[in-house]
């Protein structure tokens, strides 16, 4: 079966601060909007953020972290699985623009099944997002 694109809708704290993080910092191109939403395109699937009230001006989501691979895993989180070449594309243009990251890009599970690159950071709100890759993402992504 083909893969088709996700839709995912997430909250955020002030729109134009989160609009200005996807459009500037991660490049997404803006599609609709109105003055409580946006669309991005997230390397074709559609991600909106969506205004909400009850954050706060000074809040962040609270996440709770698992352990993986020895590091402290955000969850939830969402992100889209790149090839490798566009992984290492973005980890790089996320360093140059000063991103912080909950855990920084590189490679687990090395040498079993479901080797990958990943890469954890925040948007402005508190998002988790996991960008990730593998060598072989059609043998590895779901490599038991």
């Amino acid at each position: 079966m083909p893969l088709t694109p996700f839709h995912v809708a997430i909250p955020v704290r002030h729109l134009e601060e989160s609009r200005q993080f996807y459009a500037d910092v991660l490049d997404c191109e803006e599609g609709r909007s109105s003055d409580e939403w946006v669309d991005f395109n997230l390397y074709g699937h559609q991600l909106v953020i969506h205004h909400d009230p009850n954050i706060g001006e000074t809040n962040t989501l609270t996440l709770h972290h698992n352990a993986v691979d020895a590091k402290s895993v955000p969850v939830p989180h969402i992100g889209v699985v790149l090839e490798m070449e566009d992984w290492q594309r973005l980890a790089n243009r996320l360093k140059e623009r000063g991103v912080v990251f909950v855990i920084e890009p590189y490679i687990r599970f090395v040498g079993e099944p479901g080797e990958q690159a990943t890469m954890f950071f925040l948007d402005p709100t508190g998002n988790a997002l996991e960008f990730k890759s593998f060598k072989d993402i059609d043998a590895q992504l779901f490599a038991t």
